[in-house]
């Protein structure tokens, strides 16, 4: 996502190194591949005029603070507007103080409606609200029975009364039911429609006026681009929306939508998804996605996904182990099982500052590598996982490892081996530095972890996990920094 968009603008950024002031003159190359960066990206053309004018009147009356580049300085006024253009800060759901909130799903044939429906449900569990799902999509075929197998999974009640029942009527009845059994929310998944569909149009505005929701959130493909803001508009004119959802925004989106949609419809992304997964959405903070598309990593993000999937009691006794050497392939297994839970191995680099700049070679690479060191360990007894001392000390243990994962011969369990050894040391070594319970997080070498264990392109370690002598680097101030 938006990997494009980052490397045009980091060209941007090198058209000021080397200058010792921001200049009209000086800016104008700058700008020009600002400008180049988010029309490729499929920004809304009125949008990428107002915000180079923007950027332009901002950058000619900076002062340029002692001790941060002119570059820098630019990357700041670029990254303050990108945040202005998507809305500054995030706009929550609505929460009425009188339960039912109900909040009414819109949105055209194939973006993805229903599913994000369920997503937003789960979303409101994991905040303690109760929630119900409304089946009112009648025309779609098994488009009902896909939201009540969603319900199961994620454990929240669906009403509905089948396909030949008046979606009005459906979705009148079900607040009724949620308003008797208290339900704190309930979402209403309607049809998919066409713009120019003037009925189905109809029906959604008369689905609105009966259940006189409080929240109306438009489900936008991300994939549309520019598109999108215009949807999001018209939509607005005609039925009256609050906010809109973002999908499959961890495609091959080149950006245009999440920078087009505030500015273009004037209602705000209030969420995104992230992935298939019924997991996968998140709120949105649009000064946490200009930070990732300025290539300075989303930790805020990272740490509320971290905090979802980590038993803090977990991590504490985890922790124990690690500083007295007894972490073991077991444990190492829980791990990798919490990393995947909270999404990609790419996706999660990428949230952190500068791990953008890895190519998704190299990434594709490490995903490849935690599935092989996965299958190894799925092949050890309980003894030698917990044990890694018995298998540095047998061939033969580590034959039979390597043949159950599919090896020819020993040679990558004596590679893991030896990396989870000096993993293991390395991190006693530093006792509490690094992310809690997240082995080669730390910065040291990570078990089956290209090179000869080390994370690829892990800045301070050596290939064989040793620590590289520092350089002497003169201190930066200000907002390169972040």
């Amino acid at each position: 996502m938006f990997d494009a968009l980052s490397e045009r603008l980091e060209s941007a950024w090198k058209k000021l190194r080397g200058q010792d002031r921001i200049s009209h003159a000086n800016i104008q190359e700058a700008l020009k591949e600002v400008r180049r960066a988010l029309l490729e990206a499929d920004v809304n053309l009125q949008v990428i005029k107002d915000f180079i004018a923007q950027v332009e009147t901002k950058a000619q009356g900076a002062e340029v603070i002692a001790g941060v580049r002119p570059d820098q300085q630019f990357i700041k006024i670029v990254y303050d507007e990108l945040a202005v253009v998507m809305g500054e800060t995030n706009a929550p759901l609505a929460h009425s103080a009188t339960a039912p909130t109900i909040v009414l799903m819109a949105g055209l044939q194939g973006t993805g409606k229903t599913t994000a429906a369920a997503k937003l449900a789960l979303h409101l569990r994991k905040e303690n609200r109760s929630a119900m799902l409304v089946a009112t999509d009648v025309y779609r075929p098994a488009a009902i029975d896909q939201l009540v197998t969603l319900g199961k999974q994620i454990e929240v009640p669906v009403f509905e009364l089948g396909s030949d029942a008046d979606p009005v009527e459906i979705a009148r009845q079900g607040v009724e039911r949620a308003k008797a059994e208290g339900i704190d929310t309930v979402i209403i998944d309607t049809a998919g429609r066409l713009q120019i569909d003037r009925d189905m149009m109809a029906e959604l505005a008369r689905i609105k006026q009966t259940v006189q929701p409080h929240e109306v959130l438009l489900v936008v493909d991300a994939m549309t681009g520019q598109e999108a803001a215009n949807l999001t508009r018209t939509f607005h004119e005609q039925i009256g929306i609050t906010g809109a959802i973002l999908t499959k925004m961890d495609g091959d989106t080149r950006g245009g939508a999440a920078l087009s949609v505030r500015q273009i419809s004037g209602q705000p992304i209030k969420f995104i998804g992230t992935g298939e997964k019924v997991d996968a959405l998140q709120p949105f903070y649009p000064d946490r996605l200009a930070q990732r598309i300025l290539g300075m990593g989303d930790v805020l993000t990272l740490v509320e996904k971290a905090q979802e999937q980590i038993d803090f009691t977990d991590a504490q006794k985890m922790q124990e182990k690690i500083l007295s050497a007894k972490f073991d392939f077991t444990d190492f297994l829980k791990q990798m099982r919490l990393m995947k839970n909270m999404g990609s191995f790419g996706g999660l680099l990428k949230m952190l500052p500068g791990m953008p700049k890895i190519s998704d070679k190299q990434l594709q690479e490490a995903e490849v590598k935690l599935k092989q060191t996965e299958a190894m360990i799925n092949s050890m007894t309980a003894e030698e996982r917990r044990n890694p001392e018995l298998l540095a000390s047998s061939p033969s243990r580590r034959l039979r490892i390597g043949r159950g994962a599919g090896y020819k011969n020993d040679s990558e369990v004596t590679k893991l081996v030896a990396d989870f050894q000096k993993m293991r040391n390395l991190m006693q070594q530093m006792g509490q530095g690094g992310l809690p319970g997240m082995p080669g997080m730390a910065g040291g070498p990570m078990p089956g972890m290209g090179g000869r264990g080390a994370m690829p392109g892990w800045r301070g370690y050596n290939a064989d996990g040793g620590k590289k002598k520092p350089k002497k680097e003169k201190k930066k101030k200000g907002f390169g920094q972040l």
